[in-house]
């Protein structure tokens, strides 16, 4: 993410293809990505015209990708899943730097056009569509304050905000109908639906720690699905419910186990090393994935349902680029998809598996500028 580069000091990132011999590394990450990352404004969105494809938005080491078009050009855009018909594309946004804070948007594919889903006010986060299409969750803090809560304090290296203002929230596509799922005081957040329909999982630190729990689409029959200390977060489903991927830290010696329990006591993480995890739907047969001390995040089932894509700064030593990949789940056949300069994260397949949306970068237009970009998938 090179984007008016922080330098914070962090661990070092030992990577699968480098390994990392310094004792110590910067993990150099824009402060607007941060919300973005915890992979989780007014109005409507102007339309816009998609870019076409063209040799200045892939690279010639990109053959999974074929078609490309640039969705979004102003702002920080990211975080977008598909309906589950593969109509619509439901994604975060703050379409003007520094005017506000991240808000709901439901995306038109075809056409380009925006609509807010969310109500305006606070930070929202993490949105997924019900498997009918007609409604949506996301998280927000609007109904704790409409303002923008307090960005961290990044004095003590790079940190995620955990809001414990963040609760789940269900609408219409329109906004309508808002419905407040969850109220315990503590983060809630990064919601996603079962294809099945039947369950929603999230994270929650409902019982101190950083966990994945399930419940049912009303909020009711809350689960809880991990309890090893540490973050658990960013789950979904696999494509027949019956799976689920997620990114997860668990700190281990005495220092990184009081190191995230200081922090996550300021409503901080620190996201400098995190591995990709399966297991049932129902958190049991838990397996880890990827083991290469990185920052993998943002993982994603491929409807084969025997592949996840995923975002990781493995291949830079300085843990500053993050590039997507896709591995086998039986962690066999890693391998690097993309080859940008700045940041790809956020990867989803279509439905059908036919397309890829992604966060990035490329094509930037000022400092700052993260747009989403939909890829036709090769292979």
């Amino acid at each position: 993410m090179n984007l008016r580069i922080r330098r914070l000091p962090v661990k070092a990132l030992p990577g699968t293809s480098t390994r990392y011999r310094a004792k110590r590394t910067y993990l150099a990450i824009h402060p607007v990505l941060v919300s973005l990352l915890l992979g989780c404004a007014f109005g409507v969105l102007e339309a816009q015209s998609s870019q076409p494809a063209g040799e200045s938005l892939t690279d010639p080491r990109e053959t999974h990708f074929g078609n490309i078009r640039q969705l979004t050009f102003q702002g920080e855009n990211a975080e977008a899943y598909w309906a589950f018909d593969g109509s619509k594309l439901i994604y975060q946004s703050t379409p003007e730097p520094g005017v506000g804070c991240d808000q709901i948007y439901v995306l038109d594919p075809v056409s380009g056009e925006s609509e807010l889903a969310s109500t305006g006010d606070g930070r929202t986060t993490c949105s997924f569509f019900y498997p009918g299409g007609d409604r949506v969750l996301y998280s927000s803090t609007h109904h704790y304050n409409r303002a923008c809560p307090a960005t961290p304090d990044f004095s003590r290296g790079y940190v995620w905000p955990v809001y414990p203002s963040f609760d789940i929230f269900a609408s219409a596509t329109d906004g309508s109908g808002l419905t407040q799922l969850t109220s315990e005081f503590g983060y809630d957040a990064e919601a996603t639906f079962s294809p099945r329909g039947d369950r929603v999982i999230f994270t929650s630190m409902r019982n101190g720690d950083l966990d994945l729990y399930s419940m049912a689409p009303d909020g009711s029959d809350v689960v809880q699905l991990t309890d090893r200390l540490g973050y658990d977060g960013g789950a979904f489903y696999s494509p027949d419910g019956s799976k689920i991927v997620w990114r997860a830290h668990y700190p281990e010696t005495p220092e990184s186990i009081e190191d995230y329990r200081s922090l996550l006591a300021e409503g901080l993480i620190r996201p400098s090393a995190l591995e990709i995890y399966i297991a049932d739907a129902d958190g049991s047969n838990q397996r880890q994935l990827t083991d290469n001390g990185a920052a993998n995040f943002a993982p994603y089932w491929h409807p084969s349902g025997e592949r996840i894509v995923f975002s990781s700064n493995m291949d830079d030593p300085r843990g500053r680029n993050f590039e997507l990949y896709i591995i086998n789940v039986d962690g066999t056949g890693l391998e690097r998809v993309t080859y940008s300069e700045d940041f790809d994260g956020f990867p989803v397949f279509s439905p059908d598996g036919t397309q890829l949306v992604f966060g990035s970068n490329r094509n930037k237009s000022h400092d700052g500028n993260t747009n989403l970009f939909l890829v036709e998938w090769l292979n």
